[in-house]
């Protein structure tokens, strides 16, 4: 099982890896989109910036009487930062507006038009031109902004990723080892329940080959073959409670829907299996009993169910204890609930046995007979009737094997016998 757990871990962290790795592409794509949108969106408005400048600066000179060119208004600046004006004169030289700016606009730069980067000294711009009169009027703008912000955007994605990543992935893990334990575990039952079943009907098989290769090599007394033909037929009779218990479970597992349930009289239906197994306890020299209290033990539940769920117990009981024993079947209102109980004066349950009692083709004695099917088909009818399990010692030493449902008929019943609701019914 260790091993099985590792092999789902390792899987799992695979699945992580490769799961991380996917959403690490897309989320540099998308950081690199995220970038260039931002860059694109900044650069957009400084050109629209830029472009109001110029407009402003032609509009000015166009009502200045002195249509000479583009002259700065007295008493300072007439567009503060973060836009610069340089007037470039016909004789090539410049004059920043700004009087904090102390760069000089490059010659190469004088003939600007629409937005593009310069660089002036050591700081990037994005620069547009235009011509105002005689002279030539080249705005600015730093991108520093731009700068300023990218860093901050490719900043968060820094740090955002490999926080979301490491989410991803151990989220990845977590999903993977959840749903992955469970398939496996399921896979793993499945190849279980496969091997046991060959290996249970791998033995009545042999025997009957055994006895059929026997009976072909050479004639045989009529007592031999009357004794080769009693071993077929107990094995013969193995092989199909061992098929019918396969089938039924194999239907169950696969059925998504359970049969109608009706409203059932528990103790009517526990006398009625005592009755069908009064031969078997006959046969054993068992005293075989029933005792249903005067209480309502009407549950709902499908019959053929209950039915079946009565045999297994009964059969149990009847198949584990020794002759002369005593196998007591008891139906009892405790509350809301009906309880059913199987006590026999059999060997028991050992206590670190109980809780893997119900696993298929898990037998806890070596007797010969059984297949280890019975309690795991009981327990999948307890189940999926919201039953309650209760498995401790009998009064005798025995197994008490008991069930519990919630009552759905409340109330006293007809009691069939003036004796305080027991009914005896020993076969010996």
């Amino acid at each position: 099982m260790a091993s099985r757990v590792r092999g789902v871990r390792a899987a799992s962290a695979r699945v992580a890896l490769i799961s991380t790795a996917i959403v690490a592409v897309f989320y540099i794509a998308i950081a690199v989109v995220v970038g260039f949108i931002v860059h694109r969106n900044l650069t957009s408005d400084i050109d629209s910036r830029l472009t109001t400048t110029l407009t402003a600066i032609s509009s000015q000179a166009q009502h200045s009487d002195d249509s000479g060119g583009y002259h700065q208004p007295p008493g300072g600046p007439l567009f503060d930062a973060p836009v610069i004006v340089w007037t470039v004169y016909p004789d090539g030289s410049s004059k920043c507006s700004n009087p904090n700016t102390k760069a000089a606009l490059p010659s190469q730069y004088n003939a600007v038009t629409g937005p593009q980067n310069i660089t002036v000294g050591d700081t990037d711009f994005r620069a547009a031109g235009a011509q105002v009169g005689l002279d030539r009027v080249v705005v600015g703008q730093t991108t520093s902004s731009v700068s300023q912000a990218l860093s901050t955007v490719v900043l968060a994605e820094v740090i955002v990723g490999p926080i979301l990543l490491a989410i991803v992935f151990l989220g990845a893990l977590t999903i993977g080892r959840r749903v992955g334990a469970p398939i496996e575990l399921a896979r793993q039952r499945q190849m279980d329940f496969t091997a046991d079943a060959s290996h249970e009907l791998r033995t009545p098989l042999a025997v009957i080959e055994a006895q059929t290769t026997l009976a072909l090599n050479q004639e045989r007394d009529n007592a031999w073959y009357r004794r080769a033909f009693s071993r077929v037929d107990v094995e013969s009779k193995r092989m199909r409670r061992l098929v019918e218990d396969l089938l039924w479970l194999a239907r169950f597992d696969a059925s998504g829907r359970r049969p109608a349930a009706e409203h059932v009289d528990l103790g009517v239906l526990a006398r009625q299996a005592v009755d069908r197994f009064g031969a078997i306890a006959e046969a054993r020299q068992l005293s075989l009993t029933t005792r249903v209290s005067g209480d309502s033990t009407v549950v709902e539940v499908p019959p053929e169910w209950l039915d079946r769920l009565l045999g297994v117990l009964l059969d149990n009981a009847c198949k584990y204890s020794d002759p002369q024993g005593r196998v007591e079947v008891s139906v009892t209102g405790e509350g809301g609930r009906v309880r059913l109980a199987v006590d026999d004066s059999g060997p028991g349950i050992p206590v670190e046995e109980r809780p893997r009692v119900f696993d298929r083709f898990h037998r806890v004695s070596d007797r010969p007979g059984g297949a280890g099917l019975g309690l795991a088909i009981g327990d999948a009818i307890v189940r999926a009737t919201q039953g309650r399990w209760d498995i401790g010692t009998s009064a005798a030493g025995g197994a008490s094997v008991s069930v519990s449902w919630a009552r759905s008929l409340a109330g006293p019943r007809q009691v069939e016998s003036p004796d305080a609701g027991e009914v005896g019914s020993p076969t010996s």
